[in-house]
This record gives C-alpha cells, structure tokens and sequence, in this order.
C-alpha cells in the first residue's frame, strides 16, 4: 500500500480578528491543520499574537507559518504614500485587478510595501516566513507578481509560494469562474516564479462561493481528490466577534469551516483520499 500523499492545510488570514486567531490556534494544537498565513498589516495582528502561535511550535513544529501579503482594503499599507490609496487604505479588490492588468502600479512602491510586510514579519517572529502567498490571490496579478517574487527572493529565500492552479478536468474547469480565472492567472505567475528559482506547490484547492448557504461539510471532500505530495488547500476556520464583524463579509463560513474541521468527518474524509497532513 502507497504511503499517504502529505499536503499542505492551510488557514489563511491569522491576525485578523482575536477570535479567528484562537480558532486557528486550536486547529493548530490539535493537528487540524498544518499552516497559516499571517496578515501583518490587520489591525489586530499584535506581537502577542505571534507569540502565541510561534508557541505552538515549540520542541516541534506543529505548522508552517507564512506571510499573507495584502494589497487591497480595508487594511492600510505599512509604507508611506502608496499611489491608489484611499483614505489611506489600499484599494478594493477589484480597483486592484483592474490597476495591475493596466499595469498602473508603481512597481517600485509594491516591492517597497510587500518588503515592509515581509520586515514586518520577521519583526514579529524572529525569522523569515516558511512561504508567503496573497490575500485575495494579490500576489498572482500581472505587475504584481514580479514585484512579489523579487522580494521573497531577496528577503525569504527559503520560502516557496502558492500559485493557485487546479488539478481537475478540463471539462469540469468552467463550473467555478473564481477558480477559473486563479487557474488562468496562475499560469503565468508559475512561469515567472520558474524564471526567478522560487519554488511553489504542485496543485491548489479550496475555493468556493462563500455563499452563506454553502455547505462546507459537503465541498470540502471533493477540493482533495486527485491531490499530489505537497499540494495546498486553502481555508478559513474562525470564530466572529467584533473586530471581525467590523472588518470582514466572511463571518458565519469561518465558523462552519471550523467546526468541520474539529469534528470527526474530517479526518476521516483525509483517510479516504489517501491524503495525510505533512
């Protein structure tokens, strides 16, 4: 028999609120899940949050923790005049596709501001990130990306990043348009991370509508079928409370997606894909 195929389980947006915090911790010290990326620039991101998880990673490391470079708001650049910023924050998700496929960015800003990010970290932790990716998949936008990939190279050298490309049927790509255009996207974000040496995962998983009738116990058996050694699924356990409901739309799903995965389904939904945390 095969040995299981380790993947990467990944909870993105650590910093953003105290209890999504607490939730991922939880996750973490239970063997839930084996990531997190941290959003520095999230207002609630304090130093006693880093150490708290850097804590659970002590004698063994129980996750990979990594930079969740944001771009868009409504959190607020680190550096000093960011062009496109409004009332100091960065813009809205779709203001920022539409900048980068322009090609409206100040390229030297973003290298500045995702560097400040990365500094950031490290500030926190006491060392480089093991990976960093985006939130709202910002690192795999045209102009950005470059931007990107030159300041982990420089500054996190041993970091690989997510690129968000799907392994699934051609025939059944065109059923999720958010993940059709990550699929298209990441394309060329894989061709420009082959070019500087940085290294990525395989294959990724986990999008979804974030409808807020999705059933998550549902979808989320099907993101790991066919997934190779190393792949990434992306997730969003929390718990809401009020910096949450003050910051972000994804709010009854964190606590759907939690539950999930600290009850006993999930495991066993691992089992049966052959799949094993790493």
């Amino acid at each position: 028999m095969n040995a299981p195929a380790r993947i990467w389980l990944c909870a993105d947006d650590y910093g953003i609120s105290p209890s999504v915090n607490d939730a991922i911790r939880d996750l973490i010290a239970r063997g839930r899940i084996n990531a997190t990326s941290v959003i520095v620039v999230a207002p609630s991101f304090r130093q006693s949050e880093a150490d708290s998880l850097n804590a659970l990673n002590a004698g063994a490391r129980r996750a990979a923790i990594g930079l969740h470079v944001t771009l868009t708001a409504p959190f607020k650049p680190l550096t000093k005049g960011f062009a496109h910023a409004d009332a100091d924050a960065f813009p809205t998700l779709p203001r920022a596709l539409l900048l980068a496929v322009l090609r409206r960015y100040d390229t030297a800003q973003l290298a500045a501001e995702i560097a400040a990010q990365v500094d950031a970290f490290v500030s926190a932790f006491r060392r480089p990130p093991d990976f960093v990716d985006g939130h709202q998949h910002v690192q795999l936008f045209p102009q950005v990306r470059d931007a990107f990939l030159t300041v982990v190279k420089s500054k996190a050298r041993l970091a690989w990043v997510r690129q968000c490309g799907r392994n699934v049927p051609f025939a059944k790509r065109f059923a999720d348009k958010k993940a059709l255009l990550l699929d298209v996207l990441s394309r060329g974000f894989r061709i420009r991370a082959s070019q500087f040496g940085v290294p990525i995962n395989p294959v990724f998983a986990g999008t979804y509508d974030f409808s807020s009738n999705a059933d998550f116990a549902k979808l989320f058996p099907a993101f790991l079928d066919g997934l190779p050694e190393n792949s990434v699924v992306m997730c969003h356990p929390g718990k809401v409370d009020d910096e949450l409901n003050r910051i972000d739309e994804l709010k009854t799903l964190r606590e759907r997606e939690y539950a999930y995965f600290a009850g006993d389904r999930f495991p066993d939904a691992l089992a049966a894909c052959g799949l094993t945390l790493r």
